[in-house]
């Protein structure tokens, strides 16, 4: 099958096209010029460089025709906090640019498209009452860019919708976006001090073969929450710690304190002109206080990925972020 992965230079667009080469697959890449390719990049992908925010529907159709299947994983994520709204940020990045994607896709001849979407989209379905998509303007376009894309693909192009929790993992030439948002605050302090919640979580090469395995099987108009363990943030702090050589104390924050922080945050957003994807007053109250657990059997079964390593995983995580330490 002859697949083009958009972002395939970024972490998951990278492992996705190892696991495609290696499933016999042809790949090509549409991306951004942010990274230096070399040897570590697989000579066989052809990379072509735009930028789909900018590139007109015309452009995209011209550079997807003549190809079997298209994996979308460009972002941003939630952990960027764009000027407010954070809403219209999201909106057209997340939601307005990916429809326009699918839709030149499909007048391409492209019969299959995956899109890597949130699990926060999947939280928000089976926990109306939280009332997540109305809260986070992040989670509210993430469950519409599934809807938008599902709608573009009409009867033509098949969309396939992977809903991802956390991941951990490595690749060459990009530092994990793990260091900045997280790892860098605990840096310097012999204590840690976390929500005291949870999350699902998964080593990024079966992540690879779940998208993969939504290329090859995925259904039409199905969403599959993709994951593997659901570990405690103690937990995964703990593997982290470990995996550096350090001890520290880890202290779980009462939610009362965690919402009075994620107020304070906000506070100073609002001051700054900034609006974050997630509320994080409600983040803290609604989400990071709570266990984001399921069962992916769903998914392995219908994708046929493996599962494992996730300490592994966040092992290489933390020496793509601290190299010095493990020299």
């Amino acid at each position: 099958m002859k697949i083009m992965i958009v972002g395939g230079t970024g972490f998951l667009g990278y492992h996705a096209a190892l696991e495609a080469l290696a499933r016999g697959h042809q790949i090509d890449a549409l991306a951004i010029d942010d990274v230096e390719l070399g040897e570590w990049y697989p000579s066989e992908i052809q990379v072509e460089f735009g930028d789909v925010f900018v590139l007109s529907e015309q452009d995209l159709f011209k550079r997807f025709t003549g190809y079997d299947a298209m994996i979308y994983s460009v972002g941003p994520d939630d952990r960027i906090t764009p000027p407010a709204p954070a809403y219209d940020f999201f909106s057209t990045r997340l939601v307005h640019a990916v429809e326009k994607v699918a839709t030149a896709a499909r007048k391409a001849g492209v019969k299959k498209m995956v899109l890597l979407n949130s699990y926060f989209a999947y939280f928000d379905r089976i926990w109306p009452e939280k009332q997540l998509a109305k809260r986070h303007p992040y989670i509210r376009c993430r469950v519409e860019q599934a809807q938008k894309v599902i709608a573009a693909g009409k009867e033509a192009m098949a969309v396939v919708v992977l809903e991802l929790p956390y991941i951990f993992g490595a690749m060459p030439n990009r530092t994990p976006l793990w260091k900045d948002v997280l790892l860098d605050r605990f840096a310097s302090g012999k204590v840690i001090c976390f929500p005291k919640g949870g999350t699902n979580m998964i080593a990024v090469e079966h992540v690879a073969e779940a998208i993969i395995g939504a290329v090859e099987y995925g259904e039409h108009g199905k969403r599959y929450a993709v994951g593997d363990e659901n570990r405690s943030f103690r937990d995964m702090l703990t593997i982290m710690m470990s995996a550096l050589g350090e001890k520290k104390k880890i202290i779980n924050i009462p939610k009362c304190l965690a919402v009075a922080a994620g107020a304070a945050i906000k506070w100073d957003f609002k001051r700054k002109g900034l609006e974050g994807g997630l509320d994080p007053q409600y983040l803290m109250a609604d989400i990071m206080t709570d266990d984001l657990y399921f069962d992916p059997a769903y998914a392995v079964k219908k994708l046929g990925y493996s599962r494992g390593g996730l300490k592994q995983a966040i092992a290489k995580t933390m020496k793509a972020c601290y190299p010095e330490k493990f020299e």
